[in-house]
């Protein structure tokens, strides 16, 4: 069977001779997304990463298992003035899906405390722990990092999702055998504080922490 040849309509024509159409460039492709992946600054954060949706986790559950992490090598930490930050791929974050503002009052702000009853014991996070070491490559000593959690139990995260946990190393200064002690958990019970007396929306909040937690305070004008 031969070609039939058919007259090409001006217009898409005219885009042809101008290159202006492209049929590789489709909504959510990679040439279609302004400027890429975003390059990484002080604090290794783009705009994206403000806007982006934070995954939900299992919520509390009767019994935890140790969760698989992401494989050796594979996340790299950021600094922000010498404070680490997780990788935004490797640990993303995670919520409850049993904290939402209407549940505050039940879960994270009732009295009597939420955390503790909610909390995998060390049988799960001490082998994920050392699992996570390898992800992110920690070679420092084990009990001056925290396994800890980045929307933290009291703002609403997830309890065992493997995107809300990391190895967080200890601040600069840090004397070495002294044990775990990040500015992280100053910031974390303020923006507690701040949630379940209404200043800030609980979604406000874990946003903040997210994308860069050494701004977090700053940011939601608690600075």
């Amino acid at each position: 069977m031969g070609f039939v040849h058919r007259a090409v309509p001006p217009v898409l024509l005219s885009c042809l001779l101008l290159a202006g159409c492209s049929s590789g460039s489709q909504p959510g492709s990679a040439a279609s997304e302004k400027g890429g992946t975003p390059a990484a600054g002080p604090s290794g954060t783009g705009a994206s990463a403000e806007a982006a949706k934070i995954p939900v986790g299992a919520g509390p559950q009767t019994t935890y298992t140790v969760q698989r992490q992401p494989a050796a090598g594979s996340c790299r930490y950021r600094y922000e003035k010498g404070e680490p930050l997780e990788d935004p791929v490797c640990t993303p974050g995670a919520t409850s899906p049993a904290v939402t503002q209407a549940t505050l009052g039940s879960t994270i702000c009732r009295k009597g405390g939420y955390t503790k009853g909610i909390r995998p014991p060390e049988s799960v996070t001490g082998p994920e722990k050392r699992a996570n070491t390898a992800s992110y490559g920690y070679t420092g000593r084990l009990g001056d990092a925290e396994y800890d959690h980045l929307i933290s139990l009291e703002l609403g995260g997830d309890p065992n999702d493997a995107r809300n946990l990391w190895v967080e190393p200890p601040d600069p200064g840090h004397k070495t055998g002294s044990g775990v002690n990040n500015l992280k958990d100053p910031v974390e019970s303020k923006l507690h504080t701040a949630v379940c007396s209404g200043k800030v929306p609980l979604r406000a909040a874990q946003q903040a922490i997210v994308t860069d937690w050494t701004t977090a305070l700053s940011k939601l004008g608690l600075a």
